[in-house]
């Protein structure tokens, strides 16, 4: 999820990509591993720059907005903020949660690269009490009675909520958009009739439609604002976890032409995204994804682990999904060779990116015994638009409905879990669209 947000972020940015990446989670596939390395190889972000993890928390997701405005300055810097959310099945956790991700490009608005909005004042308040806690291991979180939650997180929120408002020399009256976030659902509804904001400008917690994300919802909420916001609104965000954040902004002259060109790159608003879920997904499926329901595996050898030198050899082809070109004769090989199967020239090759290009189902085939804990694996042949054929499994995908000549984007998955190492690599999703012109040359 932390990548696919990332994609998003970066598709119609305008300028240099971010230099440094900060990735926090409350749930993160590693530890001691550095979780934002992966991400940072999949966005085929500068090597140069820095990709750094800070977890644990639904709280350090703001920690992850403010240090990477902090880092902002000539050179741009990336948050993701990713969660996963459950509870024991049946309960109201599992029933009220969900997951997802957002991502934040912060920059210098001196260095003249547009900017949607500006951060114009940060408040914080902290206490130590005893709300939301899980020991490491655990699937779940336990929650303390909610109404002593509520009377200790009010009082929090209303302290940081008008420190902030006085740094940036805001009245609550005159703020056009607010959000209040948090996993303590009675304390977040007692703060927003407690704080004085005009019942208009409070923005709408998309609960109902996407879940309670945990420690990306303040992100998915503030996005939500800023697809709404008019030149020179002011934006407040609270965030209510283990104390309280607030965030002002301003928007900027910049935002009216920032939303058009994402949507002219064809980029789906929250508003969208949240209207085109699924809505046919089992419950026994949605167990086994959480391993909740152990499922009859296959018939077959189990998945071997990934190993270390391998996937470090092959780390631009498995993370960044990269083919080359041969510059002697222009063949390209999916995945990349250093000698060209045409021509036979030997390391005369460029990396050329493929995760962002389109491509169209060539052939399939549809394995019911293969290993998935979504089966049944679907395999598609697929032809890369500009160049380019290579097989692949497909996600999301409806066996009955795939078809030759069905138009597929890719995204970045986990094919399996070997002996406690997660093996990442890109799939193919299905999506509306016609063909694209084939200006390079046919698939190679």
């Amino acid at each position: 999820m932390g990548v696919e947000a990332g994609r998003r972020a970066l598709a119609a940015l305008d300028g240099p990509l971010p230099h440094d990446l900060l990735f926090t989670t409350p749930a993160p596939a590693y530890l001691d591993k550095t979780n934002a390395s992966a991400i940072h190889a999949a966005l085929g972000l500068p090597a140069d720059g820095g990709a750094y993890d800070l977890l644990g928390s639904v709280r350090s997701g703001v920690g992850a907005l403010r240090s990477a405005q902090g880092l902002a300055g000539q050179r741009r810097t990336l948050a993701v903020i990713a969660d996963l959310r459950s509870g024991p099945a049946g309960g109201p956790e599992e029933r009220d949660s969900g997951d997802g991700a957002v991502a934040v490009v912060f920059g210098d608005a001196g260095t003249g690269a547009p900017v949607a909005a500006e951060l114009v004042a940060h408040a914080s308040s902290c206490a130590e009490f005893l709300d939301r806690w899980r020991t490491p291991g655990e699937p779940d979180s336990k929650v303390w009675e909610e109404r002593f939650g509520q009377e200790v997180y009010v009082p929090l929120v209303e302290a940081a909520t008008a420190d902030a408002l006085k740094q940036a020399g805001v009245l609550a009256a005159d703020v056009d958009h607010v959000v209040v976030a948090g996993l303590h659902a009675r304390a977040v509804k007692a703060s927003q009739g407690a704080l004085g904001f005009r019942a208009e400008a409070l923005v709408g917690d998309r609960i109902q439609s996407v879940g309670n994300l945990g420690a990306a919802h303040p992100g998915l909420l503030l996005a939500d604002a800023l697809e709404q916001a008019a030149p020179g609104a002011v934006i407040v965000v609270v965030v209510v976890a283990d104390g309280a954040d607030v965030l002002v902004l301003r928007t900027t002259d910049d935002l009216p032409a920032i939303r058009s060109t994402r949507q002219a790159a064809g980029l789906a608003t929250v508003a969208e995204q949240a209207a085109g879920g699924r809505d046919d997904l089992p419950y026994a499926r949605f167990l086994t994804w959480r391993g909740e329901l152990r499922r009859e595996p296959p018939r077959r050898p189990d998945p071997e682990r990934p190993g270390a030198p391998a996937t470090w050899r092959s780390t631009a082809w498995r993370t960044g999904f990269e083919a080359s070109d041969c510059r002697a004769c222009g063949f390209r090989h999916l995945p990349p060779s250093r000698v060209c199967l045409q021509c036979h020239a030997v390391d005369e090759m460029d990396l050329v990116r493929m995760a962002d290009a389109g491509g169209t189902v060539a052939t399939f085939t549809v394995d019911r015994l293969a290993f998935s804990l979504s089966p049944p694996v679907v395999g598609a042949v697929v032809d890369f638009d500009g160049g380019g054929r290579y097989r692949c499994e497909m996600t999301d995908v409806d066996p009955e409905a795939i078809a030759s000549g069905t138009r597929v984007a890719m995204t970045f998955r986990r094919l399996y879990t070997a002996e406690g190492v997660h093996n990442y690599f890109w799939k193919a999703r299905p999506v509306d669209g016609p063909p694209a012109d084939d200006d390079e040359g046919g698939p190679a």
